[in-house]
């Protein structure tokens, strides 16, 4: 699991220095556009998903509204094309049933690589 500040263990899935993933909304665990992860995070948010209405719509359905506003955490909601580090599991449960969306390489932790393959993760690429 990645540490919660940048270092050399903070890597992408192409083994380079994890890119951001998103400022606008800022997204990552930390809040600092970074898909990295600590031991806290129990759903390991390490994969960049560029966001589209179907992926949306299939979150909501499982339980994790990522569409509707929450002022009171500062969350805007967020809109098809937004960048977003996503759960790790949650991603290969919409592969599984055909709604993952796609993913930035560069943004996305090394460390998903644990349960899904570069392959995968490439025929995903935005």
């Amino acid at each position: 699991m990645a540490s919660t500040h940048s270092n050399k263990r903070d890597l992408n899935v192409l083994g380079e220095p994890l890119k951001i993933c998103g400022c606008k909304p800022m997204t990552g665990w930390f809040r600092d556009g970074l898909c990295k992860a600590d031991e806290a995070d129990l759903g390991e948010h390490t994969i960049c998903a560029v966001m589209t209405d179907s992926f949306l719509s299939y979150s909501k359905a499982q339980g994790n509204d990522l569409s509707t506003p929450m002022p009171e955490y500062s969350f805007p909601g967020l809109r098809e094309g937004d960048h977003w580090c996503i759960c790790a599991r949650r991603w290969v449960q919409a592969y599984e049933d055909g709604v993952a969306p796609q993913i930035k390489l560069e943004a996305t932790h090394q460390s998903v690589l644990s349960i899904i393959s570069l392959d995968v993760l490439s025929n995903h690429m935005a």
